[in-house]
């Protein structure tokens, strides 16, 4: 339940573990004048000063990697505070639901921040101040999304289901493009519900865009601002098909080449950037370690066997591989040739092979009879039985319902925020 936690806490995280690539201090911009004491917001009555959001603007710099200077935090304030006014309607809800949030579990989620950081918490303060910026700022932001994510289970977990057939699907689209490309993407997702807001979204990718080109991190930059489930993990979505990418995504992404990071790409109700992390042909991790079963059958012929009987012998082991079928039938099959040999079924590991039975086996497949050579045994040929294609990266069926389920409950998420929007009173200032 605690997904969107992740997204926001664990960006958290990724800048304190890059410390040392972040001196204390470095991230700070020249600032002339004490911050402005005003009203950045109003929310349903509920204020959002400019106080919160500069010290936001700042934890975001220092969490994202973006260099904080004035043109930046200028690039990026809008899309703040338009978190800082969702999280103002998040807290509201969870109010009026009497949800609450309790100290000691966001010392816990502080605590889980250090740890995975393999700091103490003492020391994420230290670093807080260096950066100037405000410890109530990261506890207010944890403090809304456990808010958040309460309403969610609470308001929605239970309405997700997630059928065996749904799953069923997927397991079959995956193997049915098994032979295909695969892509290992990374998404930032920003939505919209408006046209105004489609301008304003489409603004800010192009400006996350360009920061993302000039250095920041894409993981640290989707953490903080995509909108997408995947945000838990820095916007990575795995191992992806064409097919299980928006229709408008997939074209793009088909044309990347790796490392590369896309232009926004406006979807319906969203913009997406990706950025191509590398490209497979097929689902399995290793050809070399995928698995025939193989059955070797001899027709046995002497050495110096006459043409004619040669001749027979190649027309007996046509007519094996013409009603072959599986290696099951094998004993009862071979016993209709004179003297003819079937072994015991073996499996094997492709890379083991050399590389003229690899050539042969990549002709034929199971059920079939590769073509039958002469040897000094007479003629053989290999059967067929089974191909198992090492799929290292298939997913589990658990793993298949837990996205379809994070899926679910991400879009009703998105959906009761959007509706919390249309129906309160905000004032931009």
């Amino acid at each position: 339940m605690f997904r969107r936690f992740a997204v926001r806490a664990s960006a958290v995280l990724v800048a304190l573990c890059l410390l040392s690539a972040y001196p204390a201090g470095s991230a700070r911009a020249d600032d002339d004048t004490d911050s402005a004491q005003g009203i950045a917001a109003v929310v349903n009555d509920q204020i959002v000063s400019r106080y919160d959001l500069e010290q936001r603007v700042k934890l975001i710099m220092v969490t994202s990697g973006i260099p904080n200077t004035p043109e930046n935090k200028n690039r990026i304030e809008s899309q703040v505070l338009r978190s800082l006014v969702d999280e103002a309607l998040e807290t509201q809800e969870a109010k009026r639901l009497e949800i609450k949030v309790e100290d000691d579990e966001v010392v816990k989620q502080l605590e889980g921040i250090a740890k995975r950081a393999n700091m103490t918490m003492e020391q994420i303060e230290t670093f807080l101040k260096e950066n100037d910026v405000s410890e109530t700022s990261l506890i207010n932001q944890i403090k809304a999304d456990l808010a958040w994510n309460k309403v969610v289970g609470q308001q929605f977990g239970p309405l997700v289901t997630v059928g065996e057939e749904e799953i069923d699907d997927v397991m079959k689209r995956l193997k049915d493009e098994a032979d295909q490309p695969r892509y290992l993407v990374s998404e930032i997702l920003l939505t919209f519900d408006t046209p105004a807001q489609e301008q304003e979204m489409v603004g800010g990718a192009h400006r996350l865009a360009e920061q993302i080109r000039q250095g920041a991190p894409f993981a640290a930059v989707a953490q903080q601002f995509s909108q997408s489930p995947s945000s838990a993990n820095g916007g990575d979505i795995g191992w992806v098909h064409l097919s299980q990418l928006a229709r408008e995504v997939a074209p793009v992404v088909e044309q990347m080449g790796i490392g590369a990071t896309s232009e926004p790409i406006k979807t319906l109700n969203g913009v997406y950037i990706v950025q191509l992390r590398n490209k497979q042909t097929g689902i399995g991790s290793d050809p070399m370690q995928d698995q025939w079963t193989l059955a070797r059958v001899v027709l046995p012929l002497s050495v110096d066997a006459p043409p004619a009987l040669v001749e027979r012998r190649a027309e007996e082991a046509t007519r094996f591989a013409r009603e072959f079928k599986s290696c099951a039938d094998l004993p009862t099959q071979i016993k209709s040739y004179v003297g003819g040999m079937a072994e015991t079924p073996r499996t094997v590991f492709f890379g083991k092979l050399d590389a003229r039975m690899q050539q042969t086996l990549s002709k034929v497949k199971p059920g079939e009879v590769a073509p039958p050579i002469r040897s000094n045994q007479g003629v053989e040929m290999v059967a067929v039985c089974d191909h198992q294609v090492v799929s290292g990266e298939m997913p589990t069926r658990d793993a298949i319902e837990d996205n379809l389920y994070a899926q679910q409950l991400s879009m009703m998420a998105r959906r009761h925020l959007r509706d919390l929007r249309r129906d309160a009173v905000i004032e931009i200032r």
